[in-house]
């Protein structure tokens, strides 16, 4: 449930020995003053505007939607008094499930399921409280370990791209920045390309993570846990952590779209 900055992506640095040199100066400053260019030619391009505004709106609405759903259902226990660790592992149980524990981590929303270690966390506020929110949570992270133990082909297709959008989200931008500068379009869509690993990767996460939602609700209602009216508060609090993801996926795309517009134009100049 926990959200990861999107629109930081072009913050990324140089790591280039500066016994390297190219023209006269070392690589490492040619690298950094081309980065320092591009950013400043974005500023003010209008076109930056038109794609990053939206997108960090977006993310900054999705995030107060789910931070105030959340603050608003933790104030509303369930009838049943179960807390989240107990909802948790009353439905791995009930699946047959014995060999994932659930943890407590420090935070707020920073509950997951970790598939390698297969291991459940909840944060502070899920693991001990017996709210409405708390339950919710609780619930969709166990569906994501659900998820792993049936082999859910979504989970195992974000899990093998992981280390790939990494490395596109840190790589792509100065590829497309290097490119752009010196004029290899070649560079330029490369990076483009490797970026798109990451816009990808947030793709495929939306599947995964509405699925892990649909098991938690069904979860819920099999094992009693929640009554009509909280089972309609804890949908609320699992389709606000949903936009985010949406919104993550939005903010993605519209930065990979201003760097397709970006090097398009590149490629007419030369023309």
């Amino acid at each position: 449930m926990s959200i990861s900055p999107i629109l930081d992506r072009e913050n990324s640095g140089v790591a280039v020995s500066p016994v390297d040199w190219v023209n006269g100066a070392p690589v490492r400053i040619v690298a950094i003053t081309a980065i320092q260019k591009v950013r400043h030619t974005m500023i003010f391009d209008p076109m930056y505007f038109v794609f990053l505004i939206p997108g960090m709106a977006f993310v900054m609405f999705a995030q107060w939607k789910v931070t105030s759903t959340f603050k608003k259902f933790s104030n509303v226990p369930t009838n049943r008094k179960m807390t989240g660790a107990q909802v948790a592992e009353e439905i791995l149980r009930s699946n047959g499930i014995y060999d994932v524990p659930v943890e407590r981590v420090p935070g707020q929303l920073s509950d997951h399921y970790d598939p390698r270690s297969r291991t459940l966390r909840l944060s502070e506020p899920v693991y001990g409280s017996t709210s409405v929110a708390a339950v919710g949570v609780a619930a969709h992270e166990v569906g994501h370990a659900l998820q792993h133990a049936q082999g859910y082909a979504p989970l195992k297709l974000r899990s093998t791209i992981v280390p790939v959008a990494n490395i596109g989200n840190m790589l792509g931008p100065i590829m497309v920045i290097a490119g752009v500068l010196i004029g290899l379009t070649g560079l330029a869509w490369l990076g483009v390309i490797v970026f798109a690993a990451g816009t990808a990767f947030a793709l495929v996460t939306l599947p995964v993570e509405f699925n892990a939602s649909s098991r938690a609700m069904a979860q819920l209602t099999n094992i009693g846990v929640v009554d009509r009216t909280e089972y309609g508060q804890a949908r609320k609090v699992l389709n606000a952590a949903a936009l985010t993801y949406v919104a993550g996926f939005a903010a993605a795309l519209l930065n990979l779209m201003y760097y397709v517009l970006l090097v398009t134009g590149m490629g007419r100049r030369n023309e």
